[in-house]
C-alpha cells in the first residue's frame, strides 16, 4: 500500500502514536464507567455513594491497604501508565466472572480487585500527562472524562443502590470491560519501554523533590482514612466537650465533624504538593460534590427511559469533553458551571422547593436538561484543570488522591445540610431536598475554574517576560562578543601604545597617557559585562566612586555603604565621570575637582564642583547645537533614566558645580 503524500513518515507514525495512546485512556474510562454502574465490581468510588463512617474491622482493613498500596505503585510507576490501565482492568474480570459463571473467589481476591480503581485513575490521569506535550485539548478532554465516564456509569446503572444487577447490565459490563482491554493492546505493545512525558519532567526528574511531595501527599491523602477510622464517637464527643449521647443521636453533625477534619488534613496536604496542585483539587472536588444531589435527581427522573436516559449523559459527557479541550477551556467551563446553576435555582422554584416532584412526576424534559447540563459542567471544569498540572506533573496526584479524598470529606460535611425541619435526609435519592446546595457549589466551582484560568494566564505572560528578558541579555552578551574581537585588535591596542609612550614623553603627554589608561579600563570592563548586571542586583556605590580619587580629586562619602541598584550605580558612577572628564578637558590648567557623596532618605545625592575657569548659561546650548552632546548624553540622559535629575551650576571665574540626585527604588522596568 503506498503511503499518502504530503505528509512526513515521522509526523504518520507520531499521529499514530497518539491515537494509540487516546484509544488506550478512553479504555480507562470504560473500566471507571464499569465500577461506577455497579457495586458488584468491589471497588470503591470515591463518589456517589452514600456517605458512612468507615470502621474497619478483621478483612476490612485489607479493603482499606489496598488502595492505599494501590495508589503508592500508581504515583510511582506514572511512567508505566498502560500497564496500570491493564492490571485495572485484568482486576475487573474476577467480578464480572463470578456474576456471569457463578465463581466464588477466596476473600484475598475481592480485597485485591479494590486496587483497580485507583489505578484505573492515576493511569487515564497519567495518560492524559504524557498527551499535555503534543496534544493539550486531548491531554483536557481525557481529564474531564475521568469525571464524566463515571457520571454516564450513574446514567447506565440507573437506581444501583440496593437493585438487582439486570442481565442487560451485567452484558454492558462485559462489552466495557472487553473493549477497554482490546483498546489497550497497540499502547502496551508500543510503549514497552514506558511513557517518560507522562512520568512530569523525565527520567531525569524522576525522584525530584517535587515529583517526591506529590507522591507523599497523594499517599498520607489515602491514608487518612485509617486515624479518622479510629476516632470514635466518645472520642469525637470528648474531642468536641459533648456527652457521647449528644453526638449520637445527631448523627450527621458527627459526620460533618469528620468531614471537616478530613478536608483540612487533606488540604493541608494539598498545599504541600504546590499551590497549584491544592487549588486544582479543591475545584475539583467541589464540582464532584455538586453533582451528586442534580444526577441523582435527574436519573430517577429517567428511570423507564433507558435510550434518553443513556443519550443525555453522553450527550453531556462529549458536549464537556468539547469545552475542555477547546482553547477557551476556561470561559467555557465556568460559563457551562454557572449556567447549570441557574438551571438548578430555576427547578427548585418551578418546584415550589420540592424538586423530587421531576422524579415523582417523571418530569422528561427538566430532567434531560438537568443531567446533560450537570454532566457537561462537571467534564468540563475538571478537564479545565489539566494545563495548569500537566507542566508541573502535578496532574494524577492532585486530580486522583487529593481531590478524591476532598470530595469525600466534602460529601461529609454537608451532609448536615440535608434536613428538613427535624427529619434528617442523608441520602442523595430520597428526596433532594438539597438542589440549591448544589447550584452553591457550582457557583463557587464556576468562580474558581475562571480564577485557575486567570491566574494562569498571568503566569504564563509572566514567564513569556522572563523568556524574553534572557533573550535580550544573551543576544547582548554575543553582541559584545563580536564587538569585543576587532575592538580589542585595534582600539584596545591603539589606547595601550598611546599609554605607554605619551608617558615616555612627559607633560600633556603623560596627561594624555592618563586619559588613554582610564579609557582602557572602562572600555575593557564594558566588553567583559557592564551591560549584564543582574536585575534587582544591588551595590555599594562609595565603591566606584571613591576609586575615582587622585591628587587633583577628593572624594568625600558616608562612613557606611551607601546601597543602590545595580544599575543605578552604574550609571551613576558614569556620569560622575563624564563631569569629571569636562574638568580635566574645560576647567583649565591646576583645576581640582571636590565629589561629595550624600546618602538621603529618599535617594541618594552625588555633587561635583570644581575651582576652574566656569562658563556661561548659553555654553550649554551651543555645545548642543554644536552636536556635543557630553552633558546630555553621558550626564542627564543617563540620570534621567534612573529616574533622578540633574542640575549644573556655574559662573566664569567661579568654576561648575554638577549635581546628580537618583532615588533610591528605581523606575518601574529597570
Amino acid at each position: 500500500m503506498s503511503e499518502p503524500i504530503g505528509r512526513p513518515a515521522a509526523e504518520r507514525g507520531a499521529l499514530g502514536g497518539r491515537l494509540s495512546v487516546i484509544l488506550a485512556g478512553i479504555s480507562g474510562c470504560l473500566f471507571l464507567t464499569m465500577s461506577t454502574s455497579s457495586s458488584y465490581t468491589a471497588t470503591q468510588p470515591d463518589f456517589f455513594d452514600a456517605v458512612e463512617r468507615f470502621q474497619p474491622y478483621g478483612v476490612g482493613w485489607g479493603l482499606v491497604a489496598a488502595p492505599i498500596v494501590a495508589t503508592v505503585v500508581g504515583l510511582c510507576a506514572l511512567r508505566w501508565w498502560p500497564y496500570l490501565l491493564l492490571l485495572a482492568g485484568l482486576l475487573a474480570v474476577p467480578p464480572l466472572l463470578s456474576e456471569l459463571a457463578g465463581v466464588n473467589y477466596p476473600i484475598g481476591v475481592t480485597i485485591v480487585c479494590t486496587a483497580g480503581y485507583p489505578l484505573a485513575i492515576i493511569g487515564v490521569l497519567a495518560c492524559a500527562q504524557g498527551l499535555a506535550g503534543s496534544a493539550m485539548g486531548w491531554a483536557s478532554a481525557l481529564t474531564g472524562l475521568t469525571l464524566g465516564a463515571r457520571l454516564f456509569g450513574v446514567g447506565l446503572g440507573q437506581v444501583r443502590w440496593g437493585a438487582v444487577l439486570s442481565d442487560d447490565l451485567i452484558r454492558w459490563h462485559t462489552v466495557l470491560v472487553g473493549v477497554g482491554l482490546v483498546g489497550l493492546v497497540p499502547v502496551v505493545w508500543g510503549h514497552a519501554r514506558g511513557d517518560r512525558a507522562a512520568a512530569g519532567g523525565g527520567a531525569a526528574g524522576a525522584w525530584s523533590w517535587p515529583r517526591l511531595r506529590l507522591i507523599v501527599a497523594g499517599t498520607l491523602a489515602t491514608c487518612v482514612v485509617i486515624p479518622l477510622s479510629l476516632l470514635t464517637t466518645q472520642r469525637l464527643a470528648d474531642l468536641l466537650g459533648v456527652t457521647w449521647s449528644a453526638l449520637y443521636r445527631h448523627g450527621s453533625a458527627e459526620m460533618a465533624v469528620i468531614g471537616a477534619i478530613t478536608l483540612v488534613v487533606v488540604g493541608i496536604l494539598a498545599a504541600v504538593a504546590g499551590p497549584w496542585s491544592l487549588t486544582t483539587a479543591l475545584t475539583a472536588a467541589t464540582i464532584q460534590v455538586a453533582v451528586v444531589a442534580p444526577v441523582s435527581l435527574a436519573v430517577m427522573a429517567l428511570v423507564g427511559s433507558d435510550p434518553t436516559r443513556l443519550l443525555g449523559a453522553l450527550a453531556g459527557v462529549a458536549l464537556g469533553m468539547v469545552a475542555a479541550g477547546n482553547r477557551w477551556r476556561f470561559p467555557l467551563a465556568g460559563a457551562l458551571a454557572v449556567s447549570t446553576a441557574m438551571i438548578l435555582f430555576i427547578a427548585y422554584v418551578a418546584t415550589t422547593g420540592l424538586p423530587e416532584k421531576l422524579a415523582e412526576q417523571r418530569s422528561l424534559i427538566p430532567a434531560l436538561l438537568i443531567l446533560v447540563a450537570i454532566t457537561a459542567a462537571a467534564t468540563a471544569v475538571v478537564g479545565a484543570t489539566a494545563p495548569v498540572l500537566a507542566t508541573r506533573g502535578a496532574l494524577p496526584a492532585a486530580l486522583g488522591p487529593l481531590a478524591g479524598i476532598l470530595a469525600e470529606g466534602g460529601l461529609q460535611t454537608i451532609e448536615g445540610t440535608y434536613r428538613q425541619g427535624n427529619l434528617q435526609e442523608p441520602v442523595y435519592h430520597n428526596p433532594v431536598y438539597h438542589t440549591t446546595t448544589s447550584a452553591v457549589l457550582l457557583l463557587v466551582a464556576g468562580a474558581a475554574i475562571g480564577g485557575v484560568g486567570v491566574a494562569r494566564q498571568l503566569a504564563v505572560r509572566r514567564a513569556e517576560r522572563q523568556h524574553t528578558e534572557q533573550i535580550r541579555r544573551e543576544a547582548a552578551a554575543a553582541e559584545r562578543e563580536r564587538l569585543a574581537r576587532p575592538i580589542h585588535d585595534g582600539v584596545l591596542q591603539v589606547l595601550a601604545l598611546v599609554q605607554r609612550q605619551g608617558s615616555e614623553l612627559g607633560g600633556e603627554g603623560g596627561k594624555l597617557a592618563a586619559l588613554a589608561g582610564e579609557q582602557e579600563v572602562a572600555l575593557r570592563s564594558l566588553l567583559t559585562g557592564g551591560t549584564t548586571t543582574r536585575r534587582g542586583a544591588s551595590e555599594d556605590l562609595r565603591t566606584p566612586l571613591l576609586a575615582l580619587a587622585s591628587p587633583a580629586i577628593e572624594v568625600s562619602a558616608p562612613a557606611g555603604p551607601v546601597v543602590l541598584a545595580a544599575l543605578a550605580v552604574t550609571e551613576l558612577t558614569a556620569a560622575v565621570r563624564a563631569a569629571l572628564d569636562n574638568v580635566r578637558q574645560h576647567a583649565g590648567p591646576g583645576a581640582r575637582a571636590w565629589v561629595l557623596v550624600e546618602d538621603e532618605q529618599d535617594g541618594v545625592r552625588v555633587t561635583v564642583r570644581d575651582d576652574g575657569v566656569g562658563f556661561g548659561p548659553e555654553r550649554l546650548d551651543e555645545a548642543t547645537e554644536a552636536g556635543r552632546l557630553g552633558v546630555a548624553q553621558s550626564m542627564r540622559g543617563r540620570i534621567a533614566d534612573s529616574g533622578g535629575t540633574t542640575t549644573i551650576h556655574s559662573n566664569p571665574g567661579e568654576g561648575t558645580e554638577v549635581e546628580f540626585w537618583v532615588p533610591r527604588k528605581p523606575p518601574a522596568g529597570r
